[in-house]
């Protein structure tokens, strides 16, 4: 899932901004700060610090909030956090839908961007590994796939284990003669596999999209069998009917979510929250801007909300 933004200490509170122009909104409901959480990849830095910005343009106050992807809800029910601009079908269904049933919670839309994420290889592994990408090939090419520590194992290289996933479940349920490692960081995670394809080096790790990696990289995802809910909590689905998980990942919406107090609290900017949306190519391209060329999310933010005013301000809206 994601790119570790570089300095995370940088923007860790809010800061106002000068862009020329303003946004016609009544005054701010209420103006105690609206908490935005941060995780880590760079994405979410980008998605969350243009929705702040939005908000400050709004009159609002705004904080950020360093938080973990999935425990993050306890502070959302409580309503130490407010909103969280980016939770993946893929990984954070199950956490988010728990948390809504608590009440204390509320969906605020899709943000445009379609997710996947599943085990990728770049293309060229395909001549070591022809039956790919159907799943069952991985076996077979297990030693294609291994590396001195893992031989004669495969090795799949899997993303921070903050961010879930359930690969360990997956290659256990599958049957699949790999050894997973996490990486610490997102970062090191494409660090890696930028460097086993520059190498034609082999490479089997998790790769996700809105990201810059499938538009620089090319590769394919393994082709697991798909994703059903059953899956995921009935041991009995499936190839294996002793444990859970023998599936791919889901794939589909990324979707905010937020305290259910705050659309009370803050009704104007929780409605311009649910008006967010970006694309992927967006996403991908301001990933990579801040990824590979080195620019600051500050810098890509306020290029992005300077070329497309048009565009954020129906979101403050709030008639």
């Amino acid at each position: 899932m994601r790119t570790l933004v570089k300095v995370l200490t940088a923007v860790a509170v809010a800061s106002g901004i000068g862009f020329t122009g303003s946004v016609s909104a009544a005054a701010p409901e209420s103006k105690d700060p609206i908490i935005l959480t941060i995780h880590d990849w760079t994405g979410q830095y980008i998605t969350t610090h243009i929705m702040g910005r939005v908000l400050e343009e709004m009159g609002y106050n705004v904080k950020y909030q360093q938080a973990d992807y999935i425990a993050q809800f306890a502070g959302l029910e409580s309503g130490d956090l407010h909103v969280a601009m980016e939770m993946w079908e893929t990984t954070g269904k199950q956490a988010m839908d728990e948390s809504l049933k608590t009440g204390k919670t509320v969906d605020l839309g899709e943000t445009g961007m379609v997710a996947i994420e599943e085990w990728w290889y770049p293309a060229y592994m395909k001549e070591k590994c022809p039956g790919l990408p159907d799943w069952k090939a991985l076996n077979k090419c297990a030693e294609a796939f291994s590396t001195p520590d893992t031989h004669p194992k495969g090795r799949y290289l899997g993303g921070p284990v903050t961010w879930a996933g359930f690969d360990d479940e997956r290659a256990e349920a599958l049957g699949l003669n790999y050894e997973v490692v996490h990486a610490g960081t997102d970062a090191a995670l494409f660090a890696e596999i930028q460097s086993a394809y520059e190498r034609k080096a082999p490479v089997l790790a998790w790769v996700y999209t809105p990201h810059w990696a499938p538009i620089k990289f090319k590769g394919e995802w393994v082709d697991f069998p798909r994703y059903t809910e059953e899956c995921y909590s009935d041991p009995k689905w499936g190839m294996n009917p002793n444990m859970a998980y023998d599936c791919g990942k889901p794939r589909g919406w990324i979707k905010k979510v937020g305290w259910k107090g705050g659309e009370s609290k803050w009704p104007c900017a929780y409605r311009a929250v649910k008006n967010f949306k970006l694309s992927n190519q967006e996403m991908g391209t301001m990933v990579g801007e801040v990824d590979l060329e080195g620019k600051k999310v500050d810098d890509v933010v306020e290029s992005w909300i300077n070329g497309n005013k048009s565009t954020w301000q129906k979101w403050t809206a709030c008639s």
